[in-house]
């Protein structure tokens, strides 16, 4: 008796995190978002990583350039209508996180030139 009522507590706890596995508004835009500033981020210092392990200075400065290649990613999620709003997301999360590093570049640059 005692274990069937622990069976049947247990089950909606099981499924707090239902909604996780479903398309919920806010889940596509929040991941979007973090996935583009980690786009921007760690994809090009993880690939000027890879190359300067695997080939010299100046080969791994030639091929990094390649790195423009990864964009096949997000341009692809737009295709998918089931990814699109991912995508859209990625999108903003990537301009947001390139125009902040810009704006502070510039402004250390601007600082230290100045002093």
């Amino acid at each position: 008796m005692e274990t069937e009522r622990a069976q049947d507590v247990e089950a909606p706890q099981d499924r707090h995190f239902e909604w996780w596995h479903h398309s919920h508004p806010t889940f596509a835009g929040i991941t979007g978002f973090f996935a583009g500033m980690l786009f921007v981020t760690a994809v090009p210092g993880a690939f000027v990583g890879i190359l300067r392990l695997l080939f010299t200075y100046e080969t791994a400065e030639r091929l990094f350039p390649f790195v423009l290649l990864a964009l096949a990613l997000p341009i692809a999620l737009l295709v998918k209508r089931k990814t699109r709003r991912f995508a859209q997301f990625m999108f903003v999360g990537m301009v947001v996180t390139a125009l902040v590093v810009l704006g502070v570049a510039s402004l250390v640059l601007y600082f230290m030139v100045d002093a």
